[in-house]
């Protein structure tokens, strides 16, 4: 039993390490398209056109580097139900720095480092539950 606890540690940290480097590839198309955008239209559209486009790459990616599963529409479902309670989160914490007087260039930094936590156990369940 105790090997078992080890062993499951070892996964979930070896899982939340490559959903941390998927993480850091997706949230950079974000936020490089997000400052791009906000140039022509404002920062909320800009905000969401920017996750969308992330969000296909960064699918293909958990499913097969992170948690190392197949793409299927069952896991595609799951995954785009997560992140549209993550993208609730972020929109909603995005306008509370904003509105707390972060300068918008940077007010999505805070947001992530709330944000992609609570997102690791939302997609873990996804692809971990969902067979």
């Amino acid at each position: 039993m105790e090997r078992l606890k080890r062993l499951s540690g070892k996964v979930f940290g070896s899982e939340f390490v490559r959903f941390a480097a998927v993480g850091v590839i997706a949230t950079a198309v974000h936020y490089g398209l997000y400052l791009l955008l906000k140039l022509f239209v404002g920062v909320n559209m800009a905000y969401t056109i920017g996750y969308l486009v992330s969000l296909g790459c960064n699918f293909v990616l958990t499913a097969k580097f992170t948690f190392r599963t197949g793409v299927s529409a069952l896991r595609g479902t799951g995954f785009a139900l997560s992140h549209a309670v993550n993208y609730c989160l972020h929109i909603l914490l995005l306008n509370l720095f904003l509105k707390l007087g972060v300068p918008s260039g940077i007010a999505p930094v805070p947001v992530y480092c709330i944000a992609v936590p609570v997102n690791f156990l939302l997609v873990r369940t996804v692809f971990r539950k969902l067979r």
